[in-house]
């Protein structure tokens, strides 16, 4: 994985792209987050004015596994991808995350270093809550925080998830699993529509950090899959045409 030359939480080496000055943290924004839906307008704009806006480019990175934790982030444009990566470059994408979507939040809760990598996938704007006023909102708004550990709990248990696909099940089911997962379903009792399309052109290499395997092998069952009828795939998109045919590739 190539990266800039700069990263982690502070800015080091130079100013951020005036991008980020033509967007600040308002309150009407932060209403669309599902962590601060219920704050009054008062809180939240409050909360508004203690966050800073920063741009990050394309295959930026934002922090590294390993480093320290002093802030937490609100996606206000743009995307990031939450990712483990191997010694030799192998990737694992946790998470992929959008506007409105949120991240940061463990380094700040248990003082640890951070226990991923988060990497801008999309020229994106972060606002950026510094972990002192982060600890002091939550400190003062204890409804938010019972929100954020119910989030924290559900990112531990599709981490579990991600640990469980790798030890039982092969490549072409942990593949089907993200391909209803990425069209919206959940590859259990919720299932995407047939015709229902992921809505990003997925790189190969991106899909294959997904599933956790080789980007050979990734479109080897891709292959496999279309010729099956169980997708088609076109100009790079993907179009489910089969759901229940994947779902049962899983299990």
């Amino acid at each position: 994985m190539t990266g800039p030359t700069t990263h982690g939480d502070s800015v080091r080496g130079g100013a951020r792209r005036s991008s980020a000055a033509l967007v600040r943290a308002e309150p009407e924004q932060l209403a669309s987050v599902g962590l601060f839906a219920d704050l009054s307008q008062a809180e939240l704009s409050g909360l508004a004015a203690l966050m800073r806006p920063r741009s990050y480019a394309r295959e930026e990175v934002i922090y590294l596994r390993g480093d320290p934790g002093t802030a937490f982030y609100v996606i206000a444009s743009g995307k990031v991808k939450i990712a483990l990566t191997s010694p030799d470059g192998k990737e694992l994408i946790l998470r992929r995350l959008g506007p409105g979507d949120f991240h940061g939040e463990l380094a700040l809760l248990d003082d640890e270093p951070r226990s991923a990598d988060a990497i801008a996938t999309d020229s994106s704007v972060l606002l950026v809550l510094q972990r002192d006023a982060f600890r002091q909102f939550l400190a003062e708004h204890p409804a938010v925080a019972t929100k954020l550990l119910a989030t924290v709990s559900h990112y531990l248990r599709r981490n579990a998830e991600l640990i469980q696909d790798a030890t039982f099940l092969d490549v072409p089911a942990r593949l089907a699993r993200v391909l209803l997962e990425l069209a919206g379903g959940d590859g259990g009792d919720s299932l995407p529509p047939a015709g229902a399309v992921i809505p990003d052109r997925m790189k190969q290499a991106e899909l294959a950090s997904l599933v956790g395997a080789t980007r050979e092998s990734v479109n080897k069952w891709l292959g496999s899959f279309e010729r099956q009828g169980l997708i088609s795939i076109e100009r790079g998109r993907i179009t489910l045409l089969r759901p229940g045919g994947l779902r049962q590739r899983i299990y």
